[in-house]
This record gives structure tokens, sequence and C-alpha cells, in this order.
């Protein structure tokens, strides 16, 4: 589970969206800079189509209750992991309790953040998206909302932060 701590000026969840509804009038949403979201959840070894964070602009800053790889791409940001900096576009061991701070993109809009197992809330029509316009999905972030994480895909495994591996200490 993760909490968010600072909201930003707009977090919401996104996956790869809703595709094949538009005959009825549902929008397709998802991540608008699919590339990234892509990347963020390859690098935490997720399925590409696992849900995300998206930030507009100011970033986020979440407090994880379980310990997970994250990963944060697109527009660049500085990350802090405890007011410790962090890599950006690549994956980084977060313990249980720290905060993971995303700060105000330098460069571009849309930053992701992607957790290994990702985000776990209930689908709507076949996507955990946030759309905004339609009302689907769940709500932008809010500060003191909490959010699910999944389990970590069985199939595709994370790559390892130093220290993290068998016979390591």
């Amino acid at each position: 589970m993760i909490e968010v701590v600072r909201a930003g000026a707009l977090t919401t969840v996104q996956d790869l969206g809703r595709h094949g509804l538009a005959h009825l009038g549902v929008p397709r949403s998802g991540a608008l800079d699919e590339p990234a979201h892509r990347l963020a959840n390859r690098l935490v070894g997720n399925l590409e189509s696992a849900a995300t964070l998206e930030t507009t602009l100011t970033g986020t800053a979440v407090r994880l209750h379980a310990a997970a790889t994250v990963a944060v791409t697109g527009a660049p940001a500085p990350v802090r992991i405890d007011g410790r900096p962090a890599a950006w576009g690549a994956p980084v061991h977060v313990p249980a309790g720290a905060v993971l701070d995303v700060g105000t993109a330098t460069h571009g809009l849309r930053s992701y953040v992607a957790f290994s197992g990702g985000i776990e809330v209930s689908p709507v029509l076949g996507s955990r998206s946030t759309d905004l316009l339609s009302g689907l999905g769940p709500s932008p972030l809010s500060n003191g909302d909490r959010l699910p994480l999944g389990r970590r895909n069985a199939t595709i495994s994370a790559p390892r932060a130093r220290g993290d591996g068998p016979g390591q200490a």
C-alpha cells in the first residue's frame, strides 16, 4: 500500500486505457506519454499494462507501507527517498515506511511513477485509469489517500538493487 503525503497539482492513476468502447461514448483515457509509462513498468519488472501514477508538473510524494522497487520516467524531475537523492529513470529500492518524493518537472509536464506489482485499484470497464472528462476510474489523488499495490508479477523479475542479490549483505 502507498499513502499520499503530497498529491501535487494533478496526480492520477493511469494504465494503457480503455480500448474498444468508443462506440459507446467511452474515451480511451490512459497514460498521455505511453512510452514513458511502459518504460517505468519495465524498469520495475511489471507488465507494461500495470497501473502507474501520472504526475502533472509538480510531482507527488508517497509513503510506502511495504518495500518496493520504483522507477520514475517521463518528464525529468528530482527524486528523493526520505530526503536523499535517488535515481530518475532507473529502478530504485524503497524500504517500507520511506517517503518517495518526486519533485517539480525540470523539463516537460508529466512524470510516471511505477511500483513493483503496479497500483491495484479496482478496474472500471477494463481499465484502472482515471478519466477526468467521463468521471471513470479513481479520483485524482488527494493528501491522505491510500492505494493498494499488487504483487510483483512472478513471470517478470525486476532488476535488483545493489546489495539485494543472493549471497549479498
